[in-house]
């Protein structure tokens, strides 16, 4: 189990980036319509100015149960120990696993 502080973390920057996820995105189209270098450095200076963690580069993605930052399968949200135990336990319809 991630430390309580790290899921709370990675909580708020999520929050963060959904904020300000429409001024980065229109920031960016302007950046690339202006041919004028001084007009991209006052564009470039706007996109700035949000908070660091607001950059969606900044998340990380995290298995919803134990909160494991390594080992995650996107289609599930969960690492590969949950998702090894839920294969085990026939909790996930549909999923064969391997018989040798």
């Amino acid at each position: 189990m991630a430390r309580k502080s790290l899921i709370q973390r990675e909580k708020k920057r999520q929050k963060l980036e959904q904020k300000y996820h429409l001024i980065r995105r229109s920031s960016k189209k302007e950046i690339s319509k202006v041919t004028s270098l001084s007009d991209k450095r006052e564009i470039h200076g706007k996109l700035q100015s949000p908070p660091r963690n607001s950059a969606p580069t900044r998340l990380r993605r995290r298995c919803s149960v134990t909160g494991r930052p390594r080992g995650n399968y996107r289609d599930f949200g969960l690492s590969r120990h949950i998702l090894l135990e839920m294969f085990h336990a026939c909790l996930l319809p549909g999923a064969t696993r391997a018989s040798w």
